[in-house]
C-alpha cells in the first residue's frame, strides 16, 4: 500500500459532508489561512525546526479558521469535533506502525543489522550508479511487499546512511528511495490503495493494474534516466574514505551476513500478508535477538546500568532502551555520530511525526465537518467542461484534497465518488478515472509535509520533505504523464458501445 498498510475504516465506504450554504471562496478561506501562516512558519520563523512542534500549532490554527467558517455556515461544534474524533481514529494504524517502525529502527541499529547493510551496501553499491540502484531496489522491494511504508522503515534507512558515508545529497537519495517505493507500491496488487481506487472508479483490479502500466511505466523510465545522469554529473565527497568507513563500522560492530536475516524475515512476511503490525514487532524482536548474539556490549553500554555487568535485567534495560529511546551512542567520530543519531529513534523519536498526524487530522476533519472538502471538488468539477479538463479537475481535486485533507485515503475517495458519473457521462471507461486516481492523488501525498505520507517518510528517512521534494521525481511526474496522455487521448478508453465526448 502506498501509505499506512492499516486502516481500522473500510475508506471505500467514507462518507462526504456537503453544506449547500458554504460557498467556495468561504471553503477556501482556510486553506488560504493554512498556507500563509505555514509559509512565514518556516522560511522567516523557524526554517527546519518547523517540525518541532510550530507547524503543528500552525495546523491547530487552521483547524480554528475552518471551525469559524464553519460556525457562520450553520456547522456545530458538536459535529466538526465527531468528524475530527473520526479522523483521528482513522490514524490508529498509521501512528501504531510509526511506533513500531522506531522501535524496530532502535533495535537494527543496537543489533548492528543497519551497520551490516550499510557495510556491504559500500562494498557492492557504487557512487556513480548509487541513486538508481535506490529506485530499482525499492520498486523491486515495495512490489513485493505491498508497502512503501515497510520499503521506507528498512532499505530506506539504510540507503540514506550509505549515501551520507559516499558524500551523496540524502535529499536525492530520498527522493530516489520513495521514487521507486511508489512505483513498485502503484502497481503491487497487495497494496490498499491500489485497491481502493478501482473500487471507487467502478472497475477491476487487474484492470487497473494494466491500464497504470501505460503512464506508470514511461513516469519510471524517466526517473531511471535523470537518476543515471544525476549519478554520473553529481561530485560525491566520500568515494575516497569508503575503506574507513567500513573499518569504522566492523570495529564497532559485528559484521555478518547472519545479520541480513532479519529484515529478509520482515519483508517475507509482508508478502506473505502478514499484518505489518505483526511483522514489524516480529523484527524488533528479532533485533533484541540478535542484538544479544552479536553485540551484547552495545546492549549493555545503552542500558545505562551503573554497573555495566552482563544481567539480565542490564541486558532488559538495554532492549527496552533501544526499543523506547532515542540510542545515544556517542563516537568523536562524525560518520558514527551521525548513524547513532540518524537511525536509533526508538518509540521517542517518532513522537514529532505522530504529533504533525494528529494535528492535520484535526485540520482535515474540521474541512470535512464544514464541507469545505466537498465544496472544493464540486467547484473544481464544474470548471471544465471537455474531456482533458475533466482528467485536470481529477487531478486539481486529487492534489487540493492533499494539502487540505491530510490524508492520501480521503484524496482517493472524495474524487472517485465525485467523478464517478462525470467520467461515465463523458463515455469513459471507469479505469480511467481510476488511474488518475493512482496518478495523482496516490503519489503526491508524500510531497506534503503534513499529509500522514509526508510526515511519515520524513520523519523515517530523517529528511525534511523540502530537502526531497525536487528529487521525488516520479511522485510529481505522475501527475503531468496522466495529463499529458489525457491531452493527446493515448490508451484512453471508452465504454463499450459509446464515443468519448470532447
Amino acid at each position: 500500500m502506498e501509505s499506512k498498510d492499516i486502516d481500522p475504516r473500510e475508506p471505500q465506504d467514507e462518507h462526504i459532508v456537503e453544506n449547500r450554504e458554504l460557498s467556495i471562496w468561504e471553503a477556501l478561506i482556510p486553506v488560504f489561512a493554512l498556507v500563509a501562516m505555514l509559509f512565514y512558519n518556516v522560511f522567516y520563523a523557524f526554517g527546519d525546526n518547523a517540525l518541532s512542534g510550530s507547524n503543528q500549532f500552525i495546523l491547530l490554527l487552521g483547524a480554528a479558521v475552518a471551525a469559524i467558517v464553519g460556525a457562520f455556515n450553520k456547522v456545530s461544534y458538536k459535529q466538526m469535533l465527531s468528524e475530527v474524533a473520526e479522523n483521528v481514529q482513522s490514524t490508529t494504524g498509521a501512528i501504531l506502525i510509526l511506533l513500531m517502525v522506531g522501535a524496530l529502527a532502535g533495535t537494527w541499529l543496537i543489533s548492528g543489522i543497519i551497520p551490516t547493510m550499510i557495510y556491504y551496501g559500500l562494498q557492492i553499491l557504487n557512487p556513480t550508479i548509487f541513486l538508481a540502484s535506490c529506485v530499482i531496489i525499492c520498486a523491486i522491494i515495495s512490489v513485493a511487499t505491498g508497502s512503501s511504508w515497510t520499503t521506507s522503515a528498512t532499505v530506506g534507512i539504510a540507503l540514506v546512511l550509505i549515501a551520507q558515508a559516499l558524500g551523496i545529497s540524502v535529499g536525492m537519495t530520498a527522493g530516489a528511495v520513495l521514487s521507486g517505493a511508489y512505483f513498485g507500491d502503484k502497481l503491487s496488487p497487495l497494496s490498499d490503495t491500489t485497491n481502493l481506487a478501482p473500487a471507487m472508479a467502478g472497475t477491476d483490479l487487474f484492470t487497473h493494474i494494466k491500464y497504470m502500466t501505460y503512464t506508470t511505466v514511461p513516469t519510471i523510465i524517466i526517473t531511471l534516466i535523470v537518476f543515471i545522469i544525476l549519478g554520473f554529473t553529481a561530485t560525491t565527497s566520500g568515494d575516497a574514505d569508503i575503506a574507513n568507513y567500513s573499518t569504522l563500522i566492523s570495529d564497532n560492530f559485528k559484521v555478518t551476513p547472519w545479520l541480513l536475516l532479519v529484515p529478509v524475515i520482515v519483508i517475507g512476511l509482508i508478502i506473505i500478508k502478514t499484518p505489518p503490525l505483526i511483522a514489524l514487532l516480529a523484527g524488533t524482536l528479532l533485533g533484541v535477538v540478535a542484538a544479544l548474539i552479536f553485540q551484547p556490549d552495545l546492549l549493555l553500554l545503552v542500558s545505562e546500568a551503573e554497573n555495566k555487568i552482563p544481567s539480565f535485567t542490564n541486558y532488559y534495560k538495554g532492549a527496552m532502551n533501544s526499543i523506547t529511546l532515542e540510542t545515544k551512542l556517542t563516537s568523536d567520530n562524525t560518520f558514527l555520530s551521525e548513524l547513532y543519531g540518524g537511525a536509533g529513534k526508538g518509540m521517542a523519536g517518532m513522537l514529532e511525526t505522530i504529533w504533525l498526524i494528529i494535528c492535520a487530522m484535526v485540520f482535515g476533519g474540521v474541512m470535512d465537518a464544514i464541507g469545505a472538502l466537498s465544496r472544493i471538488s464540486k467547484a473544481l468539477l464544474s470548471l471544465f467542461h471537455t474531456t482533458f479538463g475533466l482528467f485536470a479537475s481529477t487531478v486539481a481535486s486529487c492534489l487540493a484534497l492533499n494539502v487540505t485533507a491530510s490524508d492520501q485515503y480521503l484524496a482517493i475517495v472524495v474524487p472517485g465518488k465525485m467523478y464517478a458519473k462525470a467520467y461515465k457521462d463523458k463515455g469513459l471507461a471507469p479505469e480511467n478515472l481510476s488511474r488518475t486516481l493512482e496518478d495523482s492523488g496516490t503519489v503526491t501525498s508524500v510531497l506534503v509535509p503534513w499529509n500522514t505520507c509526508g510526515a511519515y517518510q520524513s520523519g523515517v528517512l530523517n529528511v525534511p520533505v523540502i530537502d526531497y521534494f525536487a528529487f521525488a521525481i516520479f511522485n510529481w511526474l505522475s501527475p503531468f504523464m496522466t495529463l499529458l496522455f489525457a491531452a493527446f487521448r493515448i490508451k484512453i478508453r471508452e465504454l463499450s458501445g459509446r464515443k468519448a465526448t470532447a
